[in-house]
């Protein structure tokens, strides 16, 4: 245990920790304006926990501010995955979840969507946009890119993938499908506080925001494959292990036309990482035939270049 409480203590000090905070919390600012600028003052219900708080909140007559009961609602969701799914969610999960509804009544706080909405108000229309369809497009633009750059960094906004996960263990759907059957349900409370059209809008953002989060998560962790066959394959191996502190894989191929036998190297870099080895085969005239593609998801064995200088030094001490 105390060396569990030593190694939490390490990385609260460490740089990773900090960035991960900052990261998280703005996401959450960006995620709780985008329910409270664009949800709250047309009633539309996504397949959120926000869309059902907004429910509940109208049923109860207002009784509790509405960032009250999204923080209700998710710590009950944190306690049911706890004693239902074991402890599979960590502090971020736990983090994320619990500030969503503070971040909510912060907005509410510090400026009102009434004072953006004055006259959609009086025109009878209590929207920011004016049109539902305009605020639908700006909550999943907005919703959709806070929770891609927080799925980069291993977090989640928590509430509906909390509920999603349960639905997994318990009806054995897939992670997609759970997410979709509970956020379908939650778009269908919407009918004890809008009309038909408004649920369908609903229905309707909720998969639009599956879509753009796809999209959003495949631009921000593009990687590149990068194929050369080059006679100066050593020099290039170097490069990629010394400057880069990346893995690479060679093979040996043989030449269609020719018949001669050569090297390909084989290696996944980031963006950066990608400029720099083309610039420096450029410096150093190094004839090479090359192929480049795009790769959107890495498992296994692939991180940071920085860890994989760390591991280069404990190698080199051994």
């Amino acid at each position: 245990m105390n060396n569990k409480l030593q190694e939490a203590v390490d990385y609260v000090k460490t740089f990773k920790f900090w960035k991960e905070l900052v990261i998280m919390t703005l996401g959450m600012m960006v995620t709780a304006a985008a329910v409270y600028y664009f949800l709250v003052p047309s009633k539309l219900i996504i397949g959120t926990i926000s869309g059902l708080s907004i429910v509940l909140n109208q049923l109860m007559g207002n009784v509790l501010s509405l960032g009250t009961l999204i923080m209700i609602i998710n710590i009950i969701l944190l306690i049911l995955a706890f004693i239902l799914i074991d402890r599979e969610f960590g502090f971020k999960t736990v983090y994320t979840a619990l500030i969503l509804g503070p971040l909510t009544d912060f907005w509410n706080m510090v400026f009102p969507w009434q004072n953006i909405a004055n006259d959609n108000i009086v025109t009878g229309t209590p929207s920011v946009m004016g049109d539902p369809w305009l605020d639908l497009c700006c909550f999943v633009l907005l919703l959709s890119a806070a929770q891609a750059l927080m799925f980069s960094i291993n977090a989640s906004t928590g509430g509906l993938d909390i509920l999603a996960k349960i639905v997994n263990k318990y009806l054995h759907f897939d992670i997609g499908a759970s997410v979709s059957v509970a956020g379908a349900v939650i778009c269908c409370t919407a009918f004890f506080i809008n009309d038909f059209r408004m649920v369908v809008i609903g229905l309707i953002g909720t998969w639009i925001n599956g879509l753009v989060v796809d999209y959003f998560t495949a631009t921000l962790n593009n990687h590149k494959r990068l194929c050369i066959v080059s006679k100066d394959y050593e020099r290039i191996r170097k490069y990629i292990i010394e400057e880069l502190h990346r893995g690479c894989t060679l093979y040996e191929v043989t030449g269609g036309y020719s018949g001669e036998k050569s090297i390909e190297l084989e290696v996944l870099l980031n963006k950066d990482e990608f400029s720099k080895i083309l610039g420096w085969m450029k410096d150093e005239k190094i004839e090479a035939f090359s192929t480049a593609g795009n790769v959107s998801e890495v498992y296994g064995f692939w991180s940071s270049g920085r860890k994989h200088k760390a591991r280069k030094e404990i190698v080199d001490k051994r």
